[in-house]
């Protein structure tokens, strides 16, 4: 289980953090790149193991695991960002959220570490035109050689396209 220290921030109105100040994420893998997510919304860090699979769920959603009595839906984060075929080995870990209310499990590579981003190693999110939905990416997070690609993970899993809320979801 996954241990963290409260990280106090001053948060202006306009919901930017005071300069000077940083925000805390947990850092993972999916294939050649390094993601990271609010440790806040991290409840803990399991191994993968088997799920149950439900049937005319989209390939992402692996399935429900029994967690200490509540059913948590698997998100696949590989399959779902569509890059390439997921491979499950010691490294793949599930990452056990608090999301809109509800316990949710992601699938992960790997997780790396869990770092501290000021506002000045935050940049703002490419653009894209078309059907590309990058609603979810919040940033680009930089440390040294490092890029972060930062995932509003709350946004993501309340998305439509996830299939989690709303009618037709897993509840």
């Amino acid at each position: 289980m996954l241990q963290t220290n409260s990280v106090s921030t001053t948060v202006r109105p306009d919901g930017e953090l005071e300069a000077g100040y940083a925000e805390e994420f947990l850092t993972f893998t999916l294939g050649d790149e390094e993601y990271a997510i609010d440790i806040l919304k991290v409840q803990e860090i399991r191994g993968y193991d088997a799920v149950t699979k439900i049937a005319n769920t989209p390939d992402f959603i692996k399935g429900v695991i029994n967690l200490r009595g509540t059913i948590v839906p698997i998100i696949d984060l590989r399959i779902k960002f569509r890059l390439g075929r997921a491979e499950y080995n010691q490294f793949t870990v599930v990452i056990i959220l608090n999301v809109s209310d509800r316990v949710v499990g992601v699938v992960v590579d790997s997780v790396s570490d869990v770092i501290m981003l000021a506002q000045d190693q935050i940049k703002e999110a490419p653009q894209f035109s078309g059907g590309t939905n990058t609603d979810h990416i919040t940033g680009i997070g930089t440390v040294g050689d490092r890029m972060l690609i930062l995932i509003d993970i709350e946004r993501l899993m309340a998305s439509r396209h996830m299939g989690l809320t709303g009618d037709g979801a897993l509840q």
